[in-house]
């Protein structure tokens, strides 16, 4: 009988303990779910020579941002994909993960700074480095926002049907 006592009681201890570790994960999870919240959502489009860029940005609780972009890309290619990212300073680095109507089976994922001047968003022109399958901006060297292609106005916001 004895025996028994303390292997029962060993085995009570661990399941309050996982019980305990549940009310925790829904914590963190209702915490999480409550900082992915949108709080506002902005659009802007960008057009160069016959080049159009739609751009929807989501700006969450938790101060990341998340959102849409459509880049019309003459003469033929379509990218369309999701951005992800948050502001440094005046600078928002997201992450571009699309699919191009060329290759439509295949995923791609590129790195984009945008500059934040008065009332629009600016392209930068960054050196890339691809380490390990994974692309990035390279730290050393400076984005130029002077000599660029795309300046995002703000636009109103449509539907996607």
């Amino acid at each position: 009988m004895k025996n028994l006592v303390l292997p029962c009681l060993l085995v009570i201890c661990i399941g309050f303990q996982s019980c305990k570790n549940d009310e925790k994960n829904k914590e963190v999870d209702a915490a999480k779910a409550e900082g992915e919240k949108i709080v506002s959502t902005e659009c802007y489009k960008a057009i160069y020579e016959k080049d159009t860029l739609d751009l929807k940005l989501n700006t969450l609780k938790n101060g990341k941002l998340t959102g849409d972009m459509v880049m019309k890309v003459a003469p033929s290619t379509v990218r369309t994909g999701e951005v992800a990212g948050e502001f440094h300073g005046d600078t928002l680095f997201i992450d571009y993960t699309f699919k191009d109507s060329a290759s439509k089976d295949k995923i791609f994922k590129n790195p984009m700074a945008l500059l934040k001047r008065d009332n629009q968003l600016i392209l930068g022109n960054g050196t890339m480095q691809t380490t390990m399958g994974v692309t990035y901006l390279v730290k050393d060297k400076p984005i130029d926002f002077d000599r660029v292609k795309y300046k995002f106005y703000s636009a109103e916001c449509t539907e996607k049907k």
